[in-house]
């Protein structure tokens, strides 16, 4: 039953509160509008550029993509693609050899360091020990605008060029 006013001032606030409610309600909305927008672009750039997505990447609109040690070891290898290889591991976690392009930026400065990533455009590559830190990296600078990030799968325990250097010095 809708709630009675004694007076036509009370009523005129409960008209105002609602139109406020109502105007927050639709600056959130417009937000996330232009967030979804940002992420299409992104999915047309990166389509126009060649890159292979999958249906699910592109129909669940996400904001970044976890790509196999297989991929990501083909990208790393071919000297057309421009990338930048961020390696978000603890700060004491040594891998078994270092990668010489990656940026070190350890998971636990991340939030006051990832500005050094310059550039929104270029694709990001973003390992870490097992994957765990790298898909939590995603996730943030997903939150900031960088839409082109691609996690490494599985982290440096499956990095293929380990595996490669391996069997060169067998």
């Amino acid at each position: 039953m809708p709630k009675k006013y004694h007076n036509l001032f009370s009523q005129i606030q409960a008209f105002e509160k609602h139109i406020e409610d109502l105007e927050g309600k639709i600056l959130h909305l417009e937000q996330k509008i232009e967030q979804m927008i940002a992420v299409e672009r992104n999915h047309l750039i990166r389509l126009k550029n060649n890159e292979q997505l999958s249906d699910e990447f592109i129909q669940s609109g996400r904001k970044y993509q976890d790509i196999s040690p297989e991929k990501a070891w083909k990208l790393y290898c071919d000297r057309d693609f421009d990338f930048i290889l961020i390696d978000v591991s603890d700060k004491e976690y040594k891998p078994e050899e270092e990668i010489p392009e990656a940026q070190k930026i350890p998971w636990e400065d991340f939030p006051d360091r990832f500005f050094e990533i310059t550039t929104k455009t270029t694709p990001i590559l973003i390992i870490s020990e097992d994957g765990t830190n790298s898909v939590l990296a995603c996730e943030y600078l997903a939150k900031r605008g960088y839409y082109n990030c691609n996690n490494i799968s599985g982290g440096y325990k499956h990095w293929k060029g380990f595996q490669v250097t391996k069997i060169k010095s067998a």
